[in-house]
Formats: C-alpha cells, structure tokens, sequence
C-alpha cells in the first residue's frame, strides 16, 4: 500500500521541505505549469483564472502555464526540457505516458511527498479506474485530473426518422449493426448522405479500438507494460467486427475517419451514431442544433471502455520548496469543488466520488445527466494502453489498425505485424 518516508535521510528532508516554505514566506515560490493545448480558446481562460484564483489563495506560490501544443507536442517538449536540465515542475500529460516518465527518471511520486493522514486519504480519493494508469510498482506516479471514457452519442432526431426508440441506444454489437443499417441514408445516386456509425481512426486510433477489445473480454497489455497481446484472437476478431462495419455491413465511412472532424460531421447529420470521447461532451451540448443522447458503449461479449486523457505529475529534477509547492497546487486542482467545476466547463470526468456529491455537480446532472454516463462507465473500463516506450509500441499498433481499415492488410496479418514490432521494442524492457 502507500509507503512513507523510510530511514532518518528521507523523514529530515520532509522536515527541511515543510520548512523551506515556512521559512520564507516573502520569497515567491515560481512554478511553471505545462498544459497540452495550443494558445487561445476557453480552455486556456480557465486555467489561468484558476492559476489566478490559486495565487490569491496561495500568495507564496505563483503559477506560470506553459500552454504546449497536443498531447504529442508536450510530451516532447517535457522530454527535451528533462534532458535539458530545464524541466518543468507540472504538468499535464496523458496518462499513458507514465511509463516513460518513470524511465526517463522525470517525476516523482507522490507517495514520496505526502507526509500526513490527510494527504495520504486524498491520494486514496480518487476512482480506482482512473488510478489503473495512474499507479505502478505500489506507487502513485499521477493525479486524475482531464478523465475520459470513450461513450456514444446519437442524433435521436435521425433515430425518429429510422422509426427507432429515440430514447434507447443500441445495447450490443448486434443491435448496432441494425440500428446502422437502418439510420444509413443513400441519396438517388447511392451515395450515402448519412452514416449509421463512426468511429474515428485517426489521432488516437489504439483507444477506440480499445472499446472493441474490451468488449471482446481482452486487454490489450499486462499491468507492467512489459508485454503486449495485438494478435490474440480476441483482438484479431474486434478488429474485424470493426472493419466489417463498413466493408461487410456498409453502416461506416470506409478508410482512415478523421478524429477532428468526427464532431463536425455530428453536427451536421454525416453521422447519426458517434464514438468519442466525454471531453467532447460539452462541445457537443453547445453545438448540436438537434436533441442527443449520451450512452455507455455497446456490449459484446461484455461491457467495456478503456480509461483516458491526462494526469497531473511533479517533476523531480526541482527543490524540495518548489516540489511542495507543486504539491500544494495538484491537491489544490483536484478538490471536489474544483474538480466539478472542470468537469461541468470541459465535459471530462470529475475524477472523484467527493466531486459527485458537491451542490454544485448535485445541481448540474439534475438539469443535464448525460455526465453520469461516463462516471457509471467505470466500472467497466479498463487501463488505456501504456508501456514502456509507449509511444513506439502505440504507432506499431496504430499503423496496423489503419493497415486493416484501409484494406492493405487483413486484421490478422495487421495484428501479428503489430505484435513483432511491439516485441522487438519491449524486448529489453523484460
């Protein structure tokens, strides 16, 4: 379970970084803060008036953020910034990324900063789901913070129009493929002017495939991110229930569907179901011009999604002043109120229990449930895909996904491609 500081060494420099704040309360601690955006929008005004409202609460703490591009971009700008000795002491990083951080030597973790039973009861408060990518060897290397599942959405005006239950999503593999079969519309010429189902194969395709693995009752990696499992039968099979939406059932878009425009084509009635994920859930309430539900992913052999988004970490290579102060900001982030006021303004998962059962979330799924839908989800997802060299393995599997949706490869040739390569890479780390 968690462990504390251990030996004379580690319980005097809790002591000294206790104190190094104390001490010298005039001298402003500054910590620079990257978060994974490009510059501009709602989201950056919210996380500087949060890094404000901290400060005024926090006058010894100031908060730089360092908005750094995608997910993608961060993580390579972190790298490049360790390695530079120039490292930042937050930032938010997508979960799966954990393994490289741990390698890299980059952060800290968490149990080796908190000192007290309180600070030891709020690293236990958060959805055991989310800490799955959160946690490795008995430690907690990341802090829940921007969650997500994958959940779908449809356009119950266009499930009228199909003569189906507005209010009912398809529950299994089967019945999606008739609910599709039936929303698919076709103008005079045969050109399909609306898909049944779409699901996005670009930007993050491992994820979605994930919700197909699931629900086929396999994972995708073991819990050590040592070893992957891509030409299982299992996972050959979901990835021909995926390709066979469109090639043998005609209800998807054929090839590489874009993640970006996924929303947009929502919108505007090229897609009737969606795969996407509840981080758009706001997007989508301020933007769809029709009625829309929300649902849990369709069963297969069972229920299933995997977890995802980003993670908050503190990195090793700063003072002990500044490493509690980073600290201080993280628990600060992650406060009930707080965490359900970023999941109202952003559609994320609020990470906790406690945020539930704040008025102010109370209040908001009163007028609008759809959020309680990703929450209930949890407890059937799994651990997004992470391993060691996690971003080389991830493009072994994403080139073969789009290998089968394209046509150039079949699944099974796709997945035991996938597999060699993600052999060959992880090889070292067993």
């Amino acid at each position: 379970m968690r462990k504390l500081f251990t030996g004379l060494n580690r319980y005097a420099a809790a002591l000294g970084l206790a104190a190094g704040i104390a001490a010298t309360p005039a001298a402003a601690v500054e910590l620079s803060f990257y978060y994974p955006v490009a510059v501009g929008g709602p989201i950056t005004r919210i996380v500087d008036g949060m890094a404000a409202d901290f400060e005024r609460e926090n006058p010894g703490i100031r908060i730089k953020p360092v908005y750094s591009g995608s997910y993608q971009d961060t993580i390579a700008k972190v790298l490049t910034a360790v390695k530079g000795g120039d490292a930042p002491h937050i930032a938010v990083l997508l979960s799966t990324d954990m393994y490289t951080l741990i390698d890299e030597n980059a952060v800290v973790a968490y149990d080796d900063l908190v000192s007290t039973p309180a600070e030891r009861q709020w690293l236990n408060s958060f959805y055991p789901g989310f800490m799955k990518n959160s946690q490795t060897g008995g430690k907690t290397w990341g802090i829940p913070f921007q969650r997500s599942t994958v959940v779908m959405y449809w356009n119950k005006e266009l499930f009228r129009e199909a003569g189906l239950d507005p209010e009912r999503a398809p529950q299994t593999w089967a019945e999606l493929v008739d609910y599709g079969q039936r929303l698919t519309r076709r103008d005079a010429a045969g050109n399909v002017t609306t898909w049944g189902v779409q699901v996005p194969s670009s930007g993050f395709p491992y994820w979605l495939f994930q919700t197909f693995t699931t629900q086929n009752g396999i994972e995708l990696m073991n819990a050590a991110g040592t070893e992957t499992y891509f030409d299982r039968p299992q996972v050959i099979e979901a990835l021909q229930f995926w390709v066979d939406l469109s090639r043998r059932h005609g209800i998807h878009p054929p090839g590489v569907v874009e993640w970006g425009t996924t929303p947009k084509d929502f919108f505007e009635r090229k897609a009737a179901i969606i795969y996407t994920t509840t981080g758009n859930l706001t997007n989508i309430r301020n933007n769809a011009g029709f009625e829309f539900g929300v649902a849990m992913l369709p069963a297969g052999a069972q229920r299933g999604t995997p977890t995802g988004g980003g993670n908050l970490h503190i990195f090793s290579r700063s003072s002990a002043a500044e490493r509690a102060a980073a600290l201080k900001f993280v628990q600060w982030l992650s406060a009930p109120e707080r965490a359900a006021q970023w999941a109202i303004d952003t559609g994320y998962v609020a990470v906790s229990p406690a945020a539930w059962e704040t008025e102010r979330m109370k209040r908001y799924v009163a007028d609008f449930p759809a959020p309680t839908v990703a929450r209930d989800q949890l407890q059937y997802a799994v651990a997004e895909l992470s391993t060691h060299d996690n971003q080389r393995v991830t493009k072994a599997l994403n080139d073969g996904l789009q290998a089968a949706l394209t046509g150039t490869k079949t699944p099974a040739q796709a997945m035991q491609d996938a597999q060699r390569e993600a052999e060959r890479i992880l090889r070292r780390y067993r």
